[in-house]
């Protein structure tokens, strides 16, 4: 079998997700492995694309190897997506399957983004293999990463693959007018988008004009990014990016002063779009320090936002892991006036009133894996652990040991059948008591 392995990683050979692909080639002879390390040559490929399309015209399986930046593939892969998709080459009918390396941190929409996409190609997908930095340093994660070959070779020789979902209906967009603003005194709404369609820029203008703040339009295009995020962890200790585009610092004093942030976008390949991400990407020079946490965010999508499940799951999780109150989202497929206006009430609601809810299972859960693995990289990622320590960011359960000798005196009582019985509902009482205290006292 021929295939064709596309490394997103911007690090290139050095790439610990490569070296799953490495091991992999060692164990399976039989198999031919060919590298583009799209990544690293994204730039090059930009202006040359030939030897990607000669080489997957060629190959039996498209394997997509790449480590995970924040909830999707690095910048540069999603590049890369976008030319496979202008190449012109007929990719139906064959295999693609990818191997992911992270802390499984959105792991699953980074997979589902690639799925989408090679779908959208007439590709056949296999469920793909999604593997912890270090699991091939585990006689374990060796043994998955074999389980996974050998299920994708069988894959291909028995023609399984995931079901395609049905081609997606052209963006039913709807005529957005633009009222005359009134005169604004107070405010700092920023809002970031790569905008470059006459339909995003009235969606735009029209919540500039019905919000009552003052706001202002960062767009993407017209900062000079040098490339996207390396992966290279200059910026661990110091907080400076390796690239002097000077974005570490336009990121800090141009949108981060802001006091609500407002993206806008229109979806490309399931996603905001490669110049989107290398924003997302680039903003690693915060570590993984929830800088904007109780800032408000909103969206203006131009697309089939109500179709496109895993953006919807990209756009809730950046918000809930960054503490952010989502004021909402206004998308331009049904009234979307009605829509722009109902995001700039809420936003102003939001700042009027400091509402900032707690999060739900996507950022608790998040949060959890950024808080482990901090405590464990502190002595690298010195600025993030000194921001979880004054943020109250480690809050292990292992430090409650009051609350775990109560359970355990708990567990003791209920093991008894006898003791059980003379409880009865005494338990469930037991565990109100705080609550109604707290109602008692309110009266």
């Amino acid at each position: 079998m021929n295939i064709l392995v596309l490394n997103g990683s911007p690090k290139g050979q050095h790439s610990i997700t490569l070296q799953t692909v490495n091991y992999l080639q060692k164990h399976y002879p039989q198999h031919s492995f060919e590298v583009v390390h799209v990544g690293q040559r994204i730039k090059a490929l930009e202006k040359d694309f030939t030897p990607v399309a000669q080489a997957a015209q060629k190959a039996d399986l498209l394997l997509f190897a790449y480590p995970v930046y924040t909830f999707i593939a690095p910048c540069q892969l999603h590049r890369c997506v976008e030319l496979l998709k202008d190449s012109g080459v007929d990719f139906s009918g064959k295999f693609a399957t990818q191997i992911t390396t992270s802390k499984h941190f959105y792991d699953v929409t980074a997979h589902r983004y690639v799925q989408d996409n090679c779908q959208d190609m007439g590709m056949k997908v296999i469920r793909g293999l999604s593997a912890d930095m270090d699991d091939l340093l585990t006689e374990k994660g060796q043994k998955d990463a074999r389980a996974f070959m050998d299920y994708a070779a069988w894959c291909v020789e028995n023609d399984v693959y995931e079901p395609a979902p049905a081609p997606m209906p052209e963006p039913a967009r709807r005529a957005v007018t633009v009222p005359a603003a009134p005169e604004k005194t107070e405010g700092d709404v920023v809002i970031v988008t790569d905008c470059d369609n006459d339909q995003l820029a009235a969606m735009i203008a029209r919540f500039q004009a019905v919000l009552p703040r003052k706001s202002r339009v960062v767009n993407l295009r017209e900062f000079p990014f040098k490339g996207g995020c390396l992966g290279c962890f200059n910026c661990a200790v110091s907080g400076k990016c390796v690239y002097k585009d000077g974005f570490d610092d336009y990121l800090r004093s141009t949108i981060q002063t802001g006091e609500a942030i407002v993206y806008a976008f229109t979806i490309r390949d399931h996603s905001m779009g490669s110049l989107f991400k290398t924003y997302d990407d680039r903003q690693f020079c915060n570590g993984h320090r929830t800088v904007t946490m109780g800032m408000p965010v909103g969206y203006l999508i131009s697309g089939n936002y109500g179709l496109e499940t895993n953006v919807q799951t990209i756009v809730e999780g950046r918000a809930q892991v960054g503490g952010n109150f989502l004021c909402g989202i206004a998308t331009d497929e049904t009234n979307p006036e009605a829509q722009i206006d109902r995001l700039a009430k809420s936003l102003c609601y939001a700042l009027e009133n400091k509402y900032a809810p707690p999060s739900n299972f996507l950022g608790v859960g998040g949060m959890k894996i950024f808080r482990d693995l901090i405590w464990l990289m502190q002595g690298m990622m010195k600025a993030d652990h000194k921001f979880y320590k004054a943020h109250g960011q480690y809050d292990f359960p292992q430090k409650k040991l009051g609350t775990m000798l109560k359970m355990y005196l708990v567990g003791a009582l209920i093991s008894s059948p006898k003791v059980k019985a003379k409880m009865g509902s005494a338990m469930t009482e037991g565990m109100l008591m705080p609550y109604k205290k707290i109602l008692e006292d309110k009266k």
